[in-house]
């Protein structure tokens, strides 16, 4: 989310129209303008299936998943809104709600972007990007919540959350590895918007980041920096499996048809601070633009277990067309996911939109 993000697009999208009707077929991800076609026969939706978009409107797309609950958040722009759901195929049907309003100025006032809901120690927090409507401006700021259910109580702006450096921050995430918290966020190096990399902290607290920044990953691959001025690495998001952590993060401008998503991986016993403890996959990019599927330029995820906790599935965003950039056009997909027998991730391929996959299991 470069600093062209969710600059809302005049066109800002007939979804419906666009999404059922329409599929495009290119040469590969790139800005080159693939010729419509006729969409193939549209196979019916049955009760044990569903079709992507599961909304139709959802950048940044963010799930935590609460007991049998699924709380989902993502980018609005001007507000932070929650949707409580049961099941994540039917997401449009769950309850919504917007649960924080920015003041009308300030600091973090304007630009609210990938916003992310944890439950730390037994308490809410949300973790967001503001600015007071000037990108370079933007920093990390957090809410906290302390009633059960966080869509309902109070939602109190503890304020911002203070990053090492004190520089551009956005897209923010928490996690917990071997019993210490981390913040890994996109920044940038300095003052100017050059490139953005991803960086980690140590969290003293869920409102207290301290000690030093590392930098763990810089655009330098060509499908990271995709020709792009300012180059982009952005959408930090971490998952353990055996022994392994990875962070998933994405690349190559949201405002193109290249954005992508790759990983970094390293031992859950090496140490999260030490940048050489992470090594790039050798397949990256693990996720890339499905031209005849309406998937363009898919990213920012997160993942989430189905309900009965048997598998894993990808939560993430796309537009339905080409070069239609970083506004409300993308939608919120997702799709199960599998693990190698060297239990690296196997994202697959975005999944058409005119197809009716299984739901997870245990809906």
């Amino acid at each position: 989310m470069p600093n062209l993000k969710f600059k809302k697009q005049l066109s800002i999208f007939i979804t419906a129209c666009l999404v059922c009707s329409c599929t495009s077929c290119g040469k590969d991800a790139t800005d080159d303008q693939p010729s419509v076609v006729d969409p193939p026969i549209d196979p019916p939706v049955t009760t044990t299936t569903f079709k992507n978009p599961i909304l139709d409107s959802g950048p940044d797309p963010w799930v935590y998943k609460n007991g049998n609950e699924y709380i989902v958040t993502y980018t609005t722009g001007d507000n932070i809104t929650l949707i409580k759901t049961e099941k994540m195929s039917q997401l449009k049907e769950g309850t919504k709600k917007i649960v924080w309003t920015p003041p009308a100025t300030g600091f973090n006032s304007k630009e609210i972007w990938a916003p992310e809901i944890h439950r730390i120690n037994g308490v809410w927090y949300i973790y967001y990007a503001a600015s007071d409507g000037d990108n370079v401006n933007h920093k990390m700021w957090v809410l906290e919540n302390t009633a059960q259910d966080p869509l309902q109580g109070a939602w109190v702006d503890k304020g911002e959350l203070e990053l090492p450096d004190d520089k551009w921050a956005i897209d923010g995430t928490p996690f917990e590895i071997n019993g210490q918290y981390y913040f890994a966020w996109s920044g940038w190096e300095g003052d100017v918007n050059v490139a953005q990399n991803i960086y980690i902290a140590k969290m003293e607290s869920p409102l207290i980041v301290n000690g030093e920044r590392v930098r763990l990953l810089k655009p330098v691959d060509s499908w990271e920096t995709n020709g792009t001025n300012p180059q982009v690495t952005e959408g930090p998001q971490f998952l353990l499996r055996n022994e392994k952590a990875f962070l998933f993060y994405s690349a190559g401008g949201c405002w193109t048809n290249g954005y992508s998503i790759g990983a970094i991986v390293m031992d859950v016993s090496s140490n999260p601070m030490e940048a050489n403890s992470w090594v790039r996959l050798a397949n990256n990019p693990l996720f890339v633009t499905n031209t005849t599927g309406n998937a363009f330029g898919p990213g920012h995820n997160s993942f989430f277990k189905s309900p009965d906790n048997e598998e894993d599935w990808i939560l993430y965003h796309a537009n339905p067309q080409p070069n239609q950039g970083c506004g409300g056009a993308r939608s919120i997909r997702m799709q199960k996911i599998s693990w190698s027998n060297d239990n690296i991730p196997i994202l697959g391929s975005p999944e058409p939109l005119i197809k009716a996959l299984d739901k997870p299991s245990g809906e």
